[in-house]
């Protein structure tokens, strides 16, 4: 018997990809399973549909098998990973078709969007529409004008599919959300980027996966503020050695430093297609003494253990994006000090836990760090501000809050 759409069932498009054992087994990745149970906390039933990737998983996925006590309400539908043309138009009427059966058996509709060929976020968007169905759309960064900004960097051929993509994407990305019944966006900078496109609601959300246990304890955020003037100043990212994440921007603002007198430590923690030139970049900086890159670190306790250890999140982002790594560095009582944008920005209006200087100005935010290593009182009290500015933000609030504005809007539409 086919089952009615009003069932408080959810279905989702993500775009983590799903991979399979040599057993044939899905293997899901760790935070999606973290965000998948928090969905299904939320509403009866929960579809996602996901693209497979044919290729051997990275690190951080798990067997279903070994998470499906998590995820006993959670249906997994593998889509085609299909991201060339030829791939994505030989797929796409039968994909269509599933995705249309999945609409019509799901009360809830919210698609994550993002890319041109091989979005199946954006085919489920304009299926919902001509079914008259009301849908959510969801995004975290701004990724035709990522695509943009990355025009000029890398191999000629990549350099060429970037400058012919970024506009289709662009209004491939504005088509849906203009026939969105709901936009969510993920953080104030892609808020403020696709907010003016909406025909209908428009909201800024969060997607995290801290738990309250988690976040920096009372008692040792008091020790850690109490401990700021010791030794040498603290530097610590979190995140993708990648062009996006300004990576050699972060070397050359530390090789200001250090020509400034000031005696520090850092890491990033992260592997990325740039990680070998940086590497290399801080050897021709002499820095390698000083700053040092560990790579990838699988262990989610051990990366809050050490933005928990750090005086000072140094950031240095170029792009349009909402990076949760931002809300993990408060959480831990961590303080932002990097390039402004409309994001970071938000996350300590309330209380200050940073300090931002103008997009690409290194001196400047040089200068700031030098500024805090000699009043480390001043570093204390950002520590503390910046603990409370993180505190609101636990995945099972934020999870709730979309559920509940998706369930309010949706039943509106």
């Amino acid at each position: 018997m086919k089952e009615s759409p009003t069932n408080d069932a959810l279905l989702l498009y993500a775009p983590v990809p799903l991979y399979r054992d040599e057993k044939g087994e899905l293997l899901v990745e760790r935070q999606a399973v973290n965000g998948l149970r928090l969905w299904a906390e939320n509403f009866s039933r929960v579809t996602v549909m996901m693209p497979l990737d044919p290729a051997s998983s990275p690190r951080g996925w798990e067997r279903l098998s070994d998470v499906a006590s998590r995820l006993d309400r959670v249906q997994f539908e593998p889509l085609p990973m299909a991201y060339r043309p030829d791939q994505f138009f030989r797929h796409l009427p039968a994909t269509r078709r599933r995705i249309q059966k999945l609409i019509s058996e799901a009360q809830w509709l919210s698609f994550a969007i993002g890319g041109l060929f091989g979005d199946w976020g954006a085919v489920a968007s304009f299926t919902a529409y001509r079914m008259k169905r009301p849908f959510a759309v969801w995004t975290d960064r701004v990724e035709s004008e990522i695509v943009r900004q990355e025009a000029g960097t890398g191999p000629w051929k990549a350099r060429l599919r970037r400058r012919l993509a970024h506009r289709p994407m662009a209004a491939l990305e504005r088509a849906v959300i203009r026939r969105a019944t709901l936009g969510l966006f993920h953080g104030r900078e892609t808020y403020e980027a696709y907010a003016p496109f909406s025909r209908g609601p428009a909201e800024v959300v969060h997607d995290i996966h801290l738990g309250p246990r988690d976040h920096i304890a009372p008692e040792r955020l008091a020790t850690k503020a109490g401990g700021a003037s010791e030794g040498p100043l603290r530097l610590i990212y979190t995140g993708r050695a990648d062009p996006m994440k300004g990576p050699f921007d972060w070397i050359e603002v530390l090789k200001h430093l250090s020509d400034m007198g000031v005696d520090f430590r850092a890491r990033w923690l992260g592997d990325g297609s740039e990680r070998a030139g940086m590497i290399a970049q801080i050897a021709k900086a002499g820095l390698q003494d000083r700053v040092e890159m560990p790579g990838f670190v699988d262990d989610r306790t051990a990366v809050l253990e050490e933005l928990r250890n750090a005086h000072v999140f140094l950031f240095c982002h170029l792009t349009p994006e909402s990076p949760r790594c931002l809300i993990e560095a408060l959480a831990s009582g961590c303080p932002l000090v990097g390039y402004e944008s409309a994001y970071p920005d938000d996350l300590i209006a309330a209380h200050r836990g940073g300090i931002l200087v103008p997009r690409g100005d290194k001196v400047s935010l040089a200068k700031e760090l030098a500024d805090l290593d000699a009043d480390r009182r001043q570093l204390s009290n950002l520590m503390l501000a910046a603990a409370a500015d993180g505190a609101p933000f636990t995945d099972e609030a934020v999870f709730r809050h979309r559920s509940n504005i998706i369930r309010r809007h949706l039943a509106e539409g």
